[in-house]
């Protein structure tokens, strides 16, 4: 492909008109996602937290309060995610906006402008790694892809989106490192911003650490690309740890969040690796990686020495009983066996336009050498695919990744039918666009399951409705009763805080593992038990959600137990009914 590419002015008006396409077909829509949060916890608890901030609540303390057992568990989540939701709500305010207003703004703006800012990243992505002008087949599959994936719906309003834009703006910023001196600067800036945010990219992190590193090793005259990322990606580690850890929590470790053990692995890492390109000058292939492999090693020795908890697997410590009724229910941690088979439509969304982005890479290698750019997407989109298949939450990397050479592909077919027109070759642009569009395969998945009747088999296999309660309005009589600790499921847990000024004892996060278990233990247990767990709590109010796929999980795991009883309707003699049950989703008890 012979075609100029676009300047970045262009881009950028490209994104923009994206997204205010997308922005007003869901205002059309009345913001759906904003009026029924349905299950994403995460996005409500994200904006209690910047509640919280706001009401006086410490910058380093990311205590809730308000879940789990009396004194509440500490978030993993970090406050560079509260920071900007909070400006947006108070600049609102400063126009004179109330602050209900104000945070219906936050949660349009925020998830609107990561769209637009992630699709303005992936435009120039794909256009370094096409060496083309491939804006338009960039700019519909990144916007339809990025649509259909959720994690950019107005009122989403937690990590994952932010972390998704970083991470293809450090790979977008890797690419450009040749062409402009400062990206790969740029580039550690923001690997470090991302890992600082959530430690699910690390997997993407370490991979474009060890390419700033292999590019180097490889190639001389990539000493700045090393150098730059490395300084970038340390310097941010060391500004984070300043900024959101407390001084005196600065020789704990967290493997979860970001703490001691971060900062110290990526400072260790980032200055070595600036170090070694600025002192090995004029030096060999050999050599190189010498010095690099004496890197890894001191990484890894630190590590072990004093960190050597963080090596286990995630939630491996975690309660059997919690994994089995919390995690193992969770979506986004459902390896692709489990999505395949239980939610054919999501894995279709998720894995096939990846899957096909890799074939089109290993063409690609079987005929001739790969480029430098297309070489760093075919790394990163590997790693993420790879993570899919553990964890379904990854194939959020994929997808975003997997634009760069499916756009490519279409924009050398169109090249094609300008050359040498033919039906053949129109009818080819027409299936290279059907396949590349990952809504094309939902479509297929539907269509299949439709035809043969096969339903999910878990009840809480089906994203779409594993939660029924998640309108502000099924809380109203929940909000109107004096505050006290509710007793309801974990899906629940983070609606209650935002809907009402109640605590609740679960709620779906691995370290609240105290208020989970007195929740199972509770619901689960005969009423003599559950009686014993609510005074001990302190609770006075339970919660019962009809079709909530949670609670008839735990129904069916324990017939006998009181959540069992209370959605047959036998109500032991210490509850009794809150007010009318008729047309309300919500059915509230109170403890006698």
């Amino acid at each position: 492909m012979t075609l100029q590419r676009t300047g970045w002015k262009n881009d950028l008006l490209l994104a923009l008109c994206a997204t205010l396409v997308v922005l007003a077909i869901n205002a059309i829509s009345g913001f759906p996602s904003l009026a029924d949060y349905g299950s994403d916890n995460d996005s409500m608890l994200q904006l209690v937290q910047v509640r919280d901030l706001r009401a006086g609540q410490g910058w380093f303390d990311l205590h809730q309060y308000r879940m789990g057992p009396a004194g509440g568990f500490v978030m993993h989540w970090s406050r560079l995610v509260d920071a900007p939701i909070a400006l947006i709500i108070l600049a609102s305010e400063a126009f004179g906006a109330s602050t209900a207003t104000g945070e219906r703004a936050a949660q349009i703006i925020w998830p609107v402008l990561l769209y637009g800012l992630t699709i303005f990243v992936i435009l120039r992505a794909s256009q370094r790694f096409a060496g083309a002008n491939v804006a338009l087949p960039a700019l519909i599959l990144s916007t339809a892809g990025l649509f259909f994936l959720g994690i950019f719906s107005p009122g989403t309003v937690d990590h994952h989106n932010i972390q998704v834009l970083l991470t293809a703006a450090s790979l977008c910023l890797l690419m450009e490192a040749p062409f402009w001196r400062p990206a790969a600067l740029f580039s550690g800036l923001c690997a470090g911003l991302t890992l600082a945010i959530g430690m699910e990219t690390a997997p993407y992190v370490a991979s474009l650490g060890v390419c700033a590193a292999l590019l180097f090793i490889l190639d001389e005259k990539e000493r700045p690309t090393a150098s730059g990322f490395g300084m970038g990606f340390a310097i941010t580690a060391s500004v984070v740890l300043v900024a959101t850890v407390r001084p005196s929590a600065w020789s704990i470790a967290q493997c979860d969040a970001f703490s001691s053990f971060q900062f110290v692995v990526a400072a260790l890492s980032g200055f070595g690796l600036a170090a070694i390109a600025g002192l090995s000058k004029q030096s060999t292939v050999r050599t190189r990686l010498a010095w690099m492999a004496g890197l890894a090693m001191a990484v890894g020795a630190v590590t072990v020495a004093l960190f050597p908890q963080c090596l286990a697997m995630p939630y491996a410590d975690m309660d059997v009983r919690v994994r089995t009724y919390w995690l193992d229910g969770v979506v986004e941690a459902q390896p692709f066996f489990s999505v395949a088979v239980h939610q054919p439509k999501l894995m279709a969304a998720r894995y096939v336009t990846p899957f096909i982005a890799i074939l089109l890479i290993g063409a690609q290698l079987r005929n001739r050498r790969l480029r430098r750019e297309e070489m760093l997407v075919a790394v990163l989109l590997t790693v993420a695919f790879t993570v899919s298949l553990w964890e379904v939450r990854a194939s959020t990397f994929s997808v975003t990744f997997s634009v760069l050479p499916l756009s490519a592909w279409i924009a050398r077919i169109r090249l094609q039918a300008n050359i040498a027109p033919s039906w053949r070759v129109s009818t080819r642009i027409a299936a290279t666009w059907l396949v590349s569009l990952n809504a094309t395969w939902a479509g297929v998945a539907v269509a299949a399951q439709s035809v043969v009747q096969n339903a999910p088999s878990k009840v809480n296999s089906d994203a779409d409705h594993a939660i029924t309660c998640g309108r502000a309005g099924d809380f109203s009589d929940l909000a109107s009763m004096p505050a006290t600790t509710v007793l309801a499921s974990s899906n629940l847990g983070s609606a209650i805080l935002m809907f009402t000024g109640h605590r609740t004892l679960a709620g779906p996060y691995h370290r609240n593992i105290a208020g989970n278990l007195a929740m199972l233990d509770a619901f689960m247990g005969s009423p003599e038990a559950a009686h014993a767990v609510i005074e001990r709590e302190h609770v006075g109010l339970v919660a019962i959600c009809r079709g909530n796929s949670e609670e008839i999980s735990l129904a069916q795991d324990a017939p006998a137990g009181l959540v069992a009883q209370l959605l047959r309707g036998d109500v032991p003699d210490w509850l009794e009914l809150v007010g009318s049950t008729s047309g309300k989703p919500i059915q509230l008890y109170r403890i006698r």
